[in-house]
C-alpha cells in the first residue's frame, strides 16, 4: 500500500484562543464531542492517509497522551518535539523519511476539503509547493475614495472587498525542503518569499466548501455552532 503522509503543526501556544486554551493545548480543545485535532485525524484516516507526523512543543505530553501512536484511529503517528519554536515550515527540516510528496497543515483547522484529492492534484501537476486558498469577503465600514492627482475620480460607499487567503493547508514536494534552513524559525511567509525570489512556481488550489481557522474565541464559538446546526459534520 502506498504510504500517504500528513504533517500536522501543533506546537503553538494558542494565546489568541484564550481562555479556552488555559488548560488545554489548542488541538485538544473540544468542538462538539471531539477535539479539533481528533476530527482532522479522523478525516485523514478516512481519506486513505496512513502516516501522521505531529510537530509539538507546548503541552506536548497532553497531545501524545491523548492520541498515542494512532492505533485507535488506524494511523501511525510519530511526534517531533521542537526544542525551540521553528514556525510553520521550520519543523519540516527535522523530520526524517518524508515521502516525495506530502500534506502539511495547521492543527486547528476545520474543513470539509478532501485532503487526499488536494494532494493528488499537486502530485499530478508535479508542483513543488501547492497552497489551498479560500476567498474571503471583507466589508469596509467607510466610504472609499478613488483619487488621482488629488482629485476625486470615484466613490464607493462601504464596499465589500474579495481576496484570497491561505487556508493553512499545503501540499509539499521534497524539493521545497532545500529552501528551509536547519533548526531555524522559518514561517510560511519566509518560505513563500524565498520561493518567489528563486522563481520557483507555487501552485494555488482554490476551495469553496467549508473552512474555519480556529484562531480566535469567536472562530471557536462559530465552529461549535456550525457543528450543532449541521453546517459542518464530522
Amino acid at each position: 500500500m502506498c504510504r500517504k503522509l500528513a504533517v500536522i503543526l501543533a506546537g503553538g501556544k494558542g494565546t489568541r484562543l484564550r481562555p479556552y486554551t488555559l488548560a488545554l493545548p489548542k488541538p485538544l480543545v473540544p468542538v462538539g464531542e471531539r477535539a479539533i485535532l481528533e476530527i482532522v485525524l479522523m478525516q485523514l484516516a478516512g481519506q486513505g492517509f496512513t502516516d501522521i507526523y505531529i510537530a509539538v512543543n507546548h503541552q506536548a505530553e497532553l497531545i501524545e497522551a491523548y492520541f498515542g501512536r494512532g492505533d485507535k484511529l488506524g494511523l501511525k503517528i510519530c511526534y517531533f518535539f521542537e526544542e525551540k519554536p521553528l514556525g510553520t515550515m521550520g519543523p519540516l527540516r527535522n523530520m526524517e523519511d518524508l515521502p516525495e510528496d506530502f500534506l502539511v497543515m495547521n492543527g486547528d483547522i476545520l474543513s470539509d476539503i478532501n485532503y487526499a484529492d488536494f494532494l493528488q492534484r499537486h502530485i499530478e501537476q508535479q508542483a513543488v509547493f501547492t497552497i489551498s486558498a479560500y476567498e474571503r469577503l471583507q466589508m469596509v465600514d467607510y466610504g472609499v475614495l478613488e483619487i488621482k492627482d488629488r482629485y476625486l475620480q470615484g466613490f464607493k460607499e462601504k464596499p465589500s472587498l474579495k481576496y484570497d487567503v491561505s487556508m493553512g493547508i499545503y501540499a509539499v514536494n521534497r524539493k521545497a525542503l532545500q529552501y528551509i534552513p536547519v533548526n531555524t524559525f522559518f514561517g510560511f511567509d519566509h518560505l513563500m518569499g524565498k520561493l518567489l525570489t528563486e522563481r520557483v512556481p507555487v501552485r494555488v488550489d482554490h476551495f469553496d466548501g467549508y473552512w474555519m481557522d480556529i484562531g480566535r474565541p469567536e472562530d471557536y464559538e462559530q465552529a461549535v455552532t456550525d457543528i450543532e446546526t449541521g453546517k459542518f459534520s464530522v
